[in-house]
């Protein structure tokens, strides 16, 4: 309930935070589409925040308590942003060359407010699915085969979320005003928070195993320390080599130098010059995971397409339906909510029991899903390419198109974001050791941070160089008088190189099995 109406907030506040940008507080859309980007950003980032605090002192029930509390503060200030007349500028017609820019203090004050929700929301959300996945036993085989179904329908009912922002809370926000709208976001948190507490009781708790972070630092100083030291012919001498839960690798032998067995180290066991085999283990499946992790950033950076630029070409377009309705511009982004429903029932249903009878494996392995979802996205940037050369030719001729002709790229990278989260998801909580799997996910979660960042620093530099021209560029104030299809070629060509350099790293990857953990059951 929580994961729901968090996304309802944040995706409510995202998919029509351009047009308040740039229809209300008079900013141009390039600088419109960065703000959106380095909020979203900053949301996923934070999530390393959420996850360190969670497994080191926290807890992942108490982490979700406070920062859910954390965002129902930021909804609400953000609504008596919204509403409050002195914290906008006066409003002028579209197009007037006397439209004054927000000042320092009003965007300062919606600055406060959307990254209180940032922190609400990075908090939470790498708490949220590990916490899921702790109510199922992996020791009872019923639960365990449960537990393979969770992500997908976790991202499902989360979907639901988006689509109620994209489709009611933007219609809310168009039409009766956005301090309402963002008031129902911080009531439905409120309500979400109260209901999560009910269940305190019955839920299942894993005990707090430390700082990962703290251990990952002491195994590389531990290993730096002792780099000039030869390693064992034998790995049965490294320290506890027949104590390790984690079968020893020959995979980054420079960290099994943290444990080697040298003179007074088992007196001493300071955990800065000494690992443990399964300690070190633990690590090396940390660094596994980077190479994957890399390589799935730039997915992100297109999706940031979807909620900037966009926006801003159904804005130019033709949203009527019949005489007297209008589709909201931020509601298209409902295409890119039914694509990622119709993909995951469509998984779940038909491809998992059918791979479950043809091969034993209950659907695509994490790593295919996620290179389906590359290559979808990279397919979705061309049919953007494409749909915006035809709407800039409509344009200067002074043709209106169709808004429906962007359901393919929503529809391609929607579809492409059910693959890839869900197969992002399952691969970083799987394949990492458990006392990190928090920290794990929100390692996940970072992607998506870097994702925008790497979409805030493309606008710019594409800005930058292409501003001479006399049309303005490619990302020009006036996303009629740009080359916003050259920008997304762009996007697209670096899909490519993108998912040849991912295709790589998953051959050369290895899967391993995590190692149990023990979870308690509070009575």
């Amino acid at each position: 309930g929580i994961e729901i109406c968090e996304r309802l907030s944040t995706m409510g506040i995202a998919v029509n935070l351009v047009t308040y940008l740039g229809g209300v507080m008079h900013l141009p859309s390039f600088t419109s589409a960065n703000i959106v980007t380095d909020f979203m950003g900053t949301c996923f980032l934070l999530c390393l925040l959420g996850g360190f605090l969670a497994d080191s002192f926290l807890g992942r029930y108490t982490t979700i308590a406070i920062f859910t509390a954390v965002q129902i503060l930021g909804t609400a200030a953000l609504s008596l942003t919204t509403k409050l007349p002195h914290l906008r500028p006066p409003p002028c017609a579209a197009g007037a060359a006397d439209c004054r820019q927000a000042t320092g203090f009003q965007m300062g004050m919606l600055y406060l407010a959307l990254y209180l929700i940032a922190l609400g929301t990075g908090g939470l959300k790498s708490s949220v699915s590990g916490f899921g996945s702790d109510q199922f036993d992996e020791h009872d085989a019923r639960e365990k085969s449960q537990m393979a179904y969770f992500f997908n329908r976790f991202f499902f009912f989360i979907s639901i979320g988006t689509l109620t922002a994209v489709t009611v809370l933007v219609y809310v926000e168009d039409h009766i005003g956005r301090s309402v709208a963002y008031g129902i976001c911080s009531v439905s948190m409120f309500i979400a928070l109260a209901v999560f507490l009910s269940g305190t009781r019955k839920y299942r708790y894993k005990r707090s195993t430390g700082s990962p972070l703290l251990q990952i630092f002491q195994v590389i100083v531990a290993a730096t320390r002792k780099r000039k030291a030869e390693l064992p012919f034998q790995a049965e001498m490294l320290h506890e080599y027949h104590a390790s839960t984690i079968h020893h690798t020959d995979q980054f032998p420079f960290l099994d130098r943290a444990a080697i067995v040298g003179d007074g180290d088992l007196e001493e066991r300071n955990p800065w010059k000494i690992s443990t085999v399964t300690k070190v283990e633990e690590v090396k499946m940390m660094v596994r995971l980077l190479p994957i992790w890399a390589t799935t950033i730039l997915f992100w950076t297109t999706y940031a397409q979807l909620i900037t630029f966009s926006v801003e070409q159904a804005t130019t377009m033709d949203r009527n339906i019949g005489p007297h309705f209008q589709i909201p511009a931020g509601s298209l982004t409902v295409f890119f909510v039914l694509a990622i429903l119709i993909t995951l029932a469509f998984n779940d249903r038909i491809i998992m029991p059918l791979w479950t009878r043809i091969k034993g494996q209950q659907g695509f392995s994490s790593l295919q899903r996620m290179g389906i979802g590359l290559v979808l996205s990279t397919i979705g940037m061309v049919a953007a390419a494409l749909v915006e050369t035809k709407r800039l030719k409509a344009s200067s001729s002074s043709r209106n198109l169709s808004v429906f002709l962007l359901i393919p790229q929503f529809f391609l990278l929607g579809s492409g974001e059910a693959f890839i989260y869900t197969g992002q998801l399952d691969f970083f909580i799987t394949q990492s050791p458990k006392g990190m799997k928090t920290m794990s996910t929100a390692l996940f979660l970072t992607t998506l941070a870097l994702g925008f960042f790497l979409s805030s620093f493309l606008v710019t530099v594409v800005k930058q160089i292409t501003a001479s021209s006399s049309r303005g560029g490619w990302l020009a104030g006036n996303i009629d008088r740009g080359r916003l299809d050259c920008f997304y070629g762009l996007l697209a060509a670096l899909g490519g190189l993108n998912f040849a350099v991912y295709l790589v790293c998953a051959a050369k990857y290895k899967y391993q099995k995590p190692k149990h953990e023990q979870v308690v059951e509070l009575e």
